[in-house]
């Protein structure tokens, strides 16, 4: 009987919706031998904070989840009691696309911050640090940002500095949420480590998924300390998988060969080979610097259905007639050049 399921074409709707970096596959396959204690008591998961280690540096302490959501909230547990609050930006994932997992699991509240092109500034934060030691208020106690934003643009080493600078002071933890942490650092120039620990970062949720991994992300706390009840909230949380060996194989596939870099750049290369061929068609406005692997583009409103006929994507901000493109570690230029055609053809009406 044939098959009903017809190959796919390469899409620019989420990095979420490409396949699995054949690399990421043969990691996974050289790690299906034979048998290996379960929950993380295996060699794969062992040699996978290796090279976490190698890339971050020594005493820090890794853990696998399943997904994004998992790791952002176990982060913010680990961090927080039911009293405090997290602060973040407005579009931040974890406040608006988490459907209310972080505030139901570590009992504290979010508080959203005003954005500039989805970068919260010291000046929010500083606005939104008060009622310290009142009873009738929660307590500031984290402060989160995403890198790279859901706009698609990267914070700066100094806007992160800033913001760790006045964590630190008063007595808080600057969490990042690294779903594209790889993206941002290739655009920045810079390793991982120097993308996240060396700025003052105190919890990183490192992204896979994104950048070709099948599925699984990591929290990396760069302080041990901060993790001493990760173990008992990881399993609580159904995060901890049962046969980990294979989250973890991805893992050091990813970060060996430069892998996690190849992909990155690779996606970066093509949201700016988009960037370019969207600028020459008339009638349609790049809203946010392409600073990544993401192309955030007013269009005309009648253009989106007839676009949609042919690719899915999601509209960001339909009272604006915003929408976002994405590309992925296996888009080709002929996948550009393609689809920049359906959008000028749909936009000609």
């Amino acid at each position: 009987m044939p098959s009903l399921i017809t190959q796919p074409a390469r899409g620019f709707a989420s990095d979420n919706n490409a396949g699995v970096h054949p690399e990421i596959l043969e990691a996974i396959a050289g790690a299906n031998q034979g048998h290996v204690v379960a929950y993380g008591d295996d060699p794969y998961t062992r040699s996978a904070i290796k090279k976490f280690e190698e890339h971050f540096g020594p005493d820090i302490a890794v853990f696998f989840t399943f997904n994004g959501t998992g790791a952002n909230v176990l982060s913010l547990q680990s961090l927080t009691r039911s009293f405090q609050s997290v602060l973040c930006s407005a579009c931040a994932h974890i406040y608006t696309d988490e459907c209310g997992a972080p505030e139901k699991h570590t009992g504290g509240k979010l508080i959203a911050l005003p954005h500039q092109d989805g970068k919260i500034t010291l000046d929010s934060v500083r606005h939104a640090y008060h009622g310290i030691g009142d009873q009738h208020h929660a307590q500031p106690r984290v402060i989160s940002i995403t890198q790279c934003t859901e706009m698609g643009t990267v914070y700066l080493p100094e806007e992160i500095q800033a913001l760790a600078r006045f964590a630190h002071e008063h007595g808080m933890f600057l969490h990042m949420d690294g779903s594209r942490i790889a993206n941002a650092a290739v655009f920045l120039g810079q390793t991982l480590r120097q993308s996240s620990r060396d700025l003052g970062v105190d919890v990183l949720s490192f992204g896979g998924t994104k950048n070709g991994i099948l599925g699984g992300e990591a929290v990396v706390f760069f302080e041990p300390n901060l993790s001493h009840d990760f173990l008992y909230l990881r399993k609580q949380s159904m995060q901890l998988a049962s046969k980990m060996r294979f989250v973890a194989a991805q893992f050091e596939a990813l970060l060996s060969n430069d892998l996690w870099r190849r992909s990155a750049e690779h996606g970066n290369r093509m949201a700016r080979a988009l960037e370019k061929e969207i600028r020459s068609i008339p009638g349609v406005r790049i809203v946010w610097k392409v600073e990544a692997n993401g192309v955030f583009v007013q269009i005309p409103r009648h253009s989106i259905e007839k676009i949609m006929q042919q690719y899915f994507f999601y509209v960001w901000i339909e009272d604006e007639s915003i929408v976002r493109w994405m590309c992925s570690f296996d888009t080709t230029e002929d996948d550009v050049r393609n689809f920049a055609g359906v959008v000028a053809e749909a936009v000609k009406g």
